[in-house]
């Protein structure tokens, strides 16, 4: 057994030593008494020396600035706002709104109130059950929407152990529900072929056939500016994409791509083409509309004014088109997926599609397309077979 080493001065007014059975502890103080007059200390410990050293360091420093809480006092509610105001880190406006709104709609509701100290994994795990069982009357939260929650959570305690205000995660050995990935539905090459008349014409035809052509997400497509189209190299440079303020009145902006990996892609000549076109519609536009044109985020495709398009407006036309086409169930998101099926298709490696479509991945493109590739190694068989067939009865 580890023999007990002596208290040691650690930064600030802390002191470390070595517990009986190995563990670290260190102690600090947060001020005195008011009736006895004595100094009122605390504790956090760590596996390691180094580990306490780090988290009596942060504590210290709070102390010193005036900003320490009480870990024993602090609730969940409490640490959530202290998390997401200091601590979320140098994070997209998006996805700081998505986590105020997880906590705020969620967590806090069902959480907020329990003591930190006294926050265990058996509460936590019923919360996250009767998200997903739903309750008086409501529908229960999808395995997906679930996960999400557990992630802001299991973040905010996270940072809480980091600081010493809780030994470990109770979040950590939590069980979520199962989430299974929805089945993708690409068109299918008569759905294409019908989909392409069916927007010749409509004043978002050059969106839908560069998406369907392309595979960028809708945010990308509306979010091209004319600097990222290269026609003398035939490039597209996708680093940016369209988004809304996620409250009421909310702006659009330009953000950062999903996994911030800018990627170049080189689309077929044809739709080289059409951006082409579509960039002479675009000065036409422009003179008709005089003084009142503004483009001020040099976009490829904008409304008759040069204003952004709304994301709600192109998905809801894409919708009437193809409830007229008799598949309502596609979304405008299948039109990425019936690029990669295609191109997965014509024989591009999957490497190259995972580069075009942005994938973190190579692995993460086989999950969503694996059945494409299944379909893709009978069909060589079936050619193998074929080519055996022919050779052998010479």
């Amino acid at each position: 057994m580890p023999t007990r080493k002596n208290s040691r001065a650690a930064s600030g007014s802390g002191t470390i030593r070595q517990r009986p059975g190995g563990r670290w502890e260190g102690r600090y103080t947060v001020g005195r008494d008011p009736g006895t007059g004595k100094q009122k200390q605390k504790s956090i410990y760590g596996d390691t020396q180094r580990e306490v050293r780090q988290k009596l360091a942060r504590i210290t420093a709070d102390v010193d600035n005036g900003t320490y809480t009480d870990p024993s006092k602090l609730t969940v509610g409490a640490w959530l706002d202290i998390w997401l105001a200091e601590y979320i880190g140098n994070v997209k406006p998006f996805t700081v709104a998505s986590y105020n709104t997880q906590g705020r709609v969620h967590i806090k509701p069902a959480l907020g109130a329990v003591k930190l100290s006294a926050l265990n994994t058996h509460t936590i795990q019923a919360f996250y059950n009767k998200l997903h069982r739903g309750s008086d009357g409501k529908p229960g939260l999808s395995p997906k929407t679930v996960k999400n929650i557990h992630g802001v959570l299991h973040k905010a305690l996270a940072q809480a152990v980091k600081l010493g205000y809780l030994k470990y995660n109770p979040s950590d050995a939590c069980a979520l529900p199962r989430w299974e990935r929805k089945e993708i539905k690409p068109l299918e090459e008569a759905d294409t072929v019908a989909f392409l008349k069916a927007v010749q014409g409509h004043k978002f035809e050059l969106v839908y056939i560069v998406d369907l052509f392309t595979g960028m997400r809708q945010g990308e497509i509306l979010g091209l500016q004319w600097s990222a189209v290269d026609f003398d190299a035939g490039t597209i440079t996708i680093s940016k994409q369209l988004q809304k303020e996620k409250k009421k009145g909310g702006q659009y902006y330009l953000a950062t791509i999903k996994n911030e990996r800018t990627r170049r892609i080189a689309p077929a000549p044809s739709i080289m083409g059409l951006l082409r076109k579509r960039k002479v519609e675009q000065a036409e536009c422009r003179l008709k509309a005089g003084a009142a044109w503004d483009n001020s985020m040099n976009l490829v495709f904008t409304n008759e004014i040069g204003g952004h398009l709304a994301h709600v407006t192109v998905y809801n036309n894409f919708k009437r088109i193809v409830a007229a086409l008799g598949i309502p169930e596609s979304r405008f998101h299948d039109l990425r997926h019936s690029y990669a099926v295609a191109a997965l298709q014509s024989g591009d490696d999957v490497k190259s599609v995972q580069e075009t479509l942005g994938h973190h991945t190579a692995a993460f493109t086989l999950d969503v397309y694996g059945h494409v590739s299944e379909r893709m190694r009978k069909e060589s068989a079936a050619r193998m077979e074929a080519y055996y067939a022919s050779v052998s009865k010479l």
